[in-house]
C-alpha cells in the first residue's frame, strides 16, 4: 500500500487476516434481487485498467501510480484479474486483484451505482467456486465487508491455507 497517491509503499502483513469464505458470502435480500434481475453486465479483464483507476478514485487513497503500474504489468502476465460491472457500456462498479494457484487476493472494489461492488464480488465467489479456488483474501476485515461474510482468522491459520490454496492448480480466465 502506498501512503497516498505519491508516497513511499509499504508492506502489510496483518496479524488477523480478512477472509470470505468461499461457501459463506452472505447475499442480502437487496442483493438478491440485483442478481435475479441482471442489473448489470459482468465482464471479466474487459477493461482492468479503468477498474484499477476507479478504485484509486477515493479519500483514503492507497493505490498510487506506481502500485497501478506494478497491477497492469501483473494484469498483462496473467495474474491480475478484474470482475467488472457494466451499465449501458459504462463501468459502474468492480474489483480486482491477483491469483496464485486456488488463491484470490482481492485488492481492491469500487460502485459508482448501488450494489454493483456486491454484484461482482457475488459473481468473484461463484466463479472462484465453479474453478476449484478455496481462498478469497481480502487482507483486513471492513465493516462493509463482514456484511458481506468477511471473518478474521490468526496469521498461522491463514499461512496454512495459503500452504494449501496455492500448491493447487486453478485458472480464473481460459
Amino acid at each position: 500500500m502506498a501512503d497516498g497517491k505519491e508516497g513511499e509503499i509499504h508492506w502489510f502483513s496483518p496479524e488477523q487476516r480478512g477472509i470470505i469464505p468461499l461457501d459463506d458470502l452472505k447475499i442480502s435480500r437487496s442483493l438478491r434481487q440485483a442478481l435475479r434481475k441482471k442489473k448489470f453486465a459482468i465482464r471479466i479483464n474487459s477493461n482492468f485498467e479503468a477498474t484499477v483507476r476507479a478504485c484509486a478514485e477515493r479519500d483514503d487513497v492507497w493505490i498510487s501510480e506506481t502500485i497501478i503500474q506494478s497491477y497492469l504489468r501483473l494484469h498483462h502476465l496473467g495474474h491480475a484479474h478484474s470482475v467488472e460491472c457494466w451499465n449501458n457500456e459504462m463501468l459502474v462498479g468492480g474489483l480486482y486483484g491477483v491469483t496464485i494457484g486456488g488463491a484470490f487476493f482481492g485488492e481492491s472494489m469500487f460502485s459508482r451505482m448501488t450494489d454493483a461492488s456486491k454484484v461482482a464480488l457475488a459473481f468473484l465467489v461463484k466463479r472462484m467456486n465453479e474453478r476449484g479456488f478455496i481462498l478469497l483474501d481480502t487482507q483486513y476485515s471492513n465493516p462493509h465487508l463482514v456484511t458481506l461474510g468477511c471473518v478474521e482468522i490468526p496469521h498461522r491459520e491463514y499461512m496454512q491455507r495459503l500452504q494449501k490454496a496455492i500448491q493447487i492448480d486453478c485458472h480464473f480466465t481460459e
